[in-house]
């Protein structure tokens, strides 16, 4: 009887996960399966495999994996190093750190569209602020930083960078205000330098929550699309063509819905074998730790 009205209390909860998470997870996964198109008058068809061989055979799927994995390692290293040196400062006894907190995290309070038109107009090549400082400081007449082969993923993924900070720098402060002052205090008298107390005493204690921000940061990186879609839409050349972005033209462009559906289930599969790795490793560092 207590189960029952536990699984009630919880049903209210469950009912918008099943309905609008799990639901259209399944059907997905049961397309994929199928060779539906858009503006198919014959019936859709089971064809088993079909196009998950296809996709082996893909080319252009294969290179958005290549360069879905440049972005996702290239936004979240930086964004974790970064986020780990502004947390720290914002650590300290500063005046106004209550200012500066606030401002850190306005990134995160901005809506992923906002941010890319906003920094849309920063990358412009005639009158973006960027290429206006350039050419100031006489270092360039003006680069179309979207639009360059070689330039548009590094300047997406400066983006990316700075639109993620915040989460990470949020948990990684609350992190370092679990760390007790006495062992910096103790290390300090011990003779120990700033650098010697980060590794000793500092990182040991974030390290979970920095492990684990890093992890979530990865996958959600994995899936990024508004973003990259609002600043290049894929281009130039399919230069910042991420692999949900691939499969979003497959669906909503050409039409392909079971083959677009068979490259979201490759990309949850992805998905959940890193979060596996992660939970795997996090459970040998509590065995380790007992």
């Amino acid at each position: 009887m207590p189960r029952t009205r536990a699984w009630l209390l919880v049903l209210p909860a469950l009912l918008p996960i099943l309905v609008l998470s799990v639901g259209p997870l399944l059907y997905g996964i049961a397309l994929a399966f199928t060779d539906a198109q858009s503006g198919r008058t014959e019936a859709t068809e089971w064809i088993g495999l079909l196009n998950f061989s296809d996709l082996l055979r893909d080319t252009l799927f294969w290179e958005s994996f290549r360069i879905g994995a440049v972005w996702a390692v290239g936004v979240t290293v930086p964004q974790f190093l970064l986020a780990l040196g502004l947390a720290l400062l914002l650590h300290q006894d500063l005046r106004l750190r209550w200012l500066a907190r606030a401002l850190a995290i306005v990134p995160w309070a901005m809506p992923e569209v906002v941010v890319g038109i906003m920094w849309r107009l920063t990358y412009h090549p005639d009158a973006g602020i960027l290429n206006e400082t350039l050419r100031d400081l006489r270092l360039g007449d003006g680069t179309d930083w979207l639009a360059g082969l070689s330039t548009a993923l590094p300047a997406v993924i400066v983006v990316g960078v700075w639109a993620g900070m915040p989460q990470t720098t949020v948990a990684l402060l609350a992190g370092l205000q679990t760390v007790p002052r006495e062992l910096h205090e103790a290390a300090a008298m011990d003779g120990a330098g700033a650098w010697r107390r980060f590794r000793t005493v500092t990182w040991p204690a974030i390290r979970p929550v920095a492990l684990a921000i890093s992890a979530l940061q990865l996958i959600w990186n994995v899936n990024s699309f508004a973003l990259v879609y609002v600043l290049t839409s894929g281009g130039p050349g399919g230069r910042t063509r991420l692999p949900m972005l691939f499969a979003y033209e497959e669906a909503f462009r050409y039409g392909q819905f079971g083959y677009a559906a068979a490259m979201g289930c490759v990309m949850v599969a992805l998905i959940s074998l890193l979060l596996a790795v992660y939970l795997v490793g996090r459970l040998q560092e509590r065995g380790e730790e007992r």
